[in-house]
C-alpha cells in the first residue's frame, strides 16, 4: 500500500506507544502530588506517585517471580485498593489483568481458572473458602496465590497461599523495567462475562480499547483531573471499571473514591464529606439513594451527574431521580464486549425516558430483521416506526475486540461484518432513539448481573429427587427481574425447602444465581420435539406471580 506522506514514525510510535499506562504515568508525571485513590475504610489516600509505587512493588514481586508478557493474572476482588493494584500492576510487565466476579460458585470460579489458565490468582480473603475450593477442584493451578485482606480482619491464609502485604513486603518502588514491545494490539484487560454452560466467555480488551473507551467517558460525562469519581456497583464488570470506574478515571487524572459495598447511607454521606462529583450505579440502587435523600437528606450539591447502565430508566423514577439527587442523569446501554454504545443525556430527559438512547459518538447502532435460519445482514434494518422490531446490533470498532477467548463458535455467533449481534430485541424511531423489548435468547438480567437458564437448570437437574426443570424470570422492582425455577419432582415427597437448599449448596450456582421462586409441576410447554419453550413458561410465571402461585425463598 501506497502512501502520500512518510507513514515511518507515526507507525512506530502509535503502534508502541497509544498505550492506556503510557496515559496514567503521564499523570504520575503531571498531576505527581495529586490524589488518585482514596479508601474510606482505611483512611487511607494515594498520590498519583504513590499510586504508581504501590503498583511497582506488585510489578516488581511478580516479575521476580518470573510473570511475563501475556501471563495472566486473575483475581476476584473487591472495589478495594488491591483491585487498582491488580488492574494497573500487570501492564507493567506486559501480563493481563483478569478480574472476575467475587459472587461466582466454586465450580464457575474453577471453570475460569481452567480456561484461562492463570499464573497468578488473587482473591478477597472474604471468599477465602470459595477459593480454597475453586482451586482444589480446578485442574490447572495458579503458581502463585495471594490472599488480599481488604477489611483488616486477619484471616488464616491458607497453605500455600500468600498475604498480599507479604508478597509486596520491601519490593522496589521504582518503575520495573521494560523487556518487552508493548503493541496498542496487545490484550491487556480481559473481562468475563457470563456463559450458558461450557467454556466460559472471556472478553479481550487491547490498549486501543482501554484508551478509547477512557476517552468515551472523557466525552460524555466530560471526566476532568478536577472530578471525584464513585462506583456504587463492582469495579469487574465493564460498566463498574469503564464508566467512571478505574480506566477513564486515572487516565484523565481524576480522583477514585473507594465504595467497597454499596448503602445507601454510606453512599450520601461520602458525597457530602468528600466532594464526590460522579456516581456510577444501576437504576435499582439509584432508587435506594432517592428514598434516603428523601427521608434523610444530604448535602450532594458536588454532584455534576450520576451514570447508570443496565436497565431503562423509568419517566417517573427520572423525574424523581432528577428532583432528589442531580437533573444531570446519564443512562448508558452495551453489553461486556463493547461497554456503552448508546447513550442518554440529561437532555434528553426525562422526555426520552425508557428508551436506551442513541449512539456514542464513536459507534453505529441499528435494528435489523430477525430470521429464524441466519443472521440479518447489517443494511437489512428494520422501519424506524417505533413499532417494529428487530435485533438490536452494535458497531463500536474503538471499544471492542470482536472475539472471545479461545471460543470461536460463540464469537462466529455474537460478530459478524463488524457488528455485534447482541440478542437484544429493539424499535428505534426516525431520530435513531433505541428502546430495549427483551431478549432474542433466554438471558435474564439481574441487578445488573447477566443469567442464564441453562446453567440453573443443569445445576438443578444434578438433584437425583429432580426429573427436570425450566428456569425464567419475572419482573422485579428491585432487581429488574427475579430468577424463577418450575421444578418437575423425581417423586411426590420432594419440596420446594429442599430444592432451595439444594440450590444453595450447589459449588456450580452463585448467590445471584439461585432461584427467587419455584413452583412444582407435571409438566411444562415444550415443542413437537420435546424442546423447553421458554417464551411460554416465562408468560405463565408472570402470571403465577400475580396469583400467588410461586413460592418465594
Amino acid at each position: 500500500m501506497s502512501y502520500t506522506y512518510d507513514i515511518t514514525m507515526f507507525k512506530e510510535t502509535f503502534e508502541s506507544e497509544f498505550t492506556w499506562l503510557n496515559g496514567f504515568m503521564r499523570n504520575v508525571s503531571r498531576f505527581g502530588d495529586k490524589s488518585a485513590l482514596f479508601d474510606p475504610v482505611s483512611g487511607k489516600k494515594w498520590s498519583y506517585k504513590e499510586l504508581n509505587a504501590e503498583c511497582n512493588k506488585f510489578a516488581n514481586a511478580m516479575k521476580a517471580d518470573g510473570v511475563k508478557k501475556s501471563d495472566i493474572v486473575f483475581y476476584q476482588l473487591y472495589n478495594s485498593p488491591e483491585f487498582v493494584f491488580s488492574y494497573v500492576s500487570p501492564q507493567k510487565i506486559g501480563a493481563i489483568s483478569n478480574p472476575a466476579n467475587f459472587n461466582l460458585s466454586p465450580g464457575e470460579t474453577a471453570e475460569i481458572i481452567n480456561h484461562n489458565k492463570p499464573v497468578v490468582y488473587i482473591y478477597d480473603s472474604t471468599i477465602r473458602s470459595t477459593a480454597v475450593k475453586a482451586l482444589a477442584i480446578s485442574k490447572h493451578k495458579p503458581r502463585i496465590v495471594i490472599m488480599a485482606d481488604c477489611v483488616g480482619k486477619k484471616a488464616e491464609v491458607p497453605e500455600g497461599h500468600i498475604l498480599y502485604s507479604d508478597y509486596v513486603k520491601n519490593q522496589s518502588e521504582e518503575n520495573p523495567p521494560i523487556d518487552f514491545e508493548p503493541h496498542i494490539y496487545d490484550e491487556v484487560l480481559r473481562l468475563q462475562t457470563s456463559g450458558t454452560t461450557g467454556t466460559p466467555k472471556g472478553v479481550p480488551l487491547n490498549n486501543i480499547n482501554e484508551v478509547l473507551s477512557a476517552h468515551d467517558v472523557l466525552m460524555h460525562f466530560p471526566l476532568s483531573p478536577y472530578d471525584k469519581t464513585m462506583n456504587m456497583t463492582p469495579w469487574f464488570h465493564r460498566g463498574g471499571i469503564h464508566s467512571g470506574g478505574l480506566t477513564p478515571s486515572l487516565y484523565a487524572g481524576a480522583e477514585i473514591v473507594i465504595m467497597r459495598e454499596f448503602n445507601p447511607k454510606t453512599t450520601l454521606e461520602y458525597v457530602q464529606k468528600y466532594k464526590v462529583t460522579f456516581l456510577i450505579g444501576v437504576p435499582s440502587v439509584l432508587g435506594m439513594l432517592a428514598s434516603r435523600q428523601e427521608k434523610k437528606p444530604k448535602d450532594i450539591g458536588s454532584l455534576k451527574g450520576i451514570v447508570t447502565m443496565g436497565s431503562p430508566l423509568e419517566k417517573q423514577e427520572c423525574i424523581r431521580f432528577q428532583t432528589l439527587l442531580t437533573p444531570n442523569i446519564f443512562n448508558g446501554y452495551g453489553t461486556t464486549e463493547s461497554f456503552w454504545n448508546t447513550f442518554l443525556r440529561p437532555q434528553d430527559l426525562p422526555e426520552m425516558a425508557g428508551s436506551a438512547g442513541r449512539s456514542c459518538t464513536d459507534d453505529e447502532v441499528r435494528i435489523v430483521k430477525v430470521y429464524e435460519d441466519r443472521k440479518a445482514e447489517p443494511d437489512e434494518v428494520v422501519p424506524t416506526d417505533s413499532s417494529t422490531e428487530g435485533e438490536i446490533i452494535i458497531k463500536c470498532p474503538a471499544k471492542t475486540t470482536y472475539c472471545y477467548v479461545g471460543n470461536e463458535k460463540v464469537t462466529k455467533e455474537k460478530f459478524y461484518k463488524g457488528w455485534m449481534y447482541t440478542g437484544d430485541i429493539g424499535t428505534w424511531d426516525e431520530k435513531q432513539f433505541i428502546t430495549v423489548a427483551g431478549r432474542k435468547d433466554d438471558m435474564i438480567i439481574s441487578k445488573g448481573e447477566n443469567i442464564y437458564p441453562a446453567r440453573i437448570e443443569e445445576a438443578i437437574n444434578a438433584f437425583d429427587r429432580v426429573s427436570e426443570c425450566i428456569v425464567t424470570s419475572v419482573p422485579d422492582k428491585t432487581r429488574g427481574e427475579a430468577v424463577v425455577a418450575y421444578v418437575i419432582p423425581a417423586d411426590d415427597t420432594l419440596t420446594v425447602g429442599e430444592v432451595l437448599e439444594f440450590c444453595k449448596n450447589s459449588p456450580n450456582l452463585s448467590k445471584y444465581q439461585v432461584p427467587r421462586y419455584f413452583r412444582l409441576i407435571e409438566d411444562f410447554p415444550r415443542t413437537a420435539t420435546g424442546k423447553k419453550q421458554h417464551f411460554k413458561v416465562k408468560a405463565q410465571a408472570k402470571e403465577d406471580l400475580a396469583n400467588g402461585l410461586l413460592l418465594r425463598k
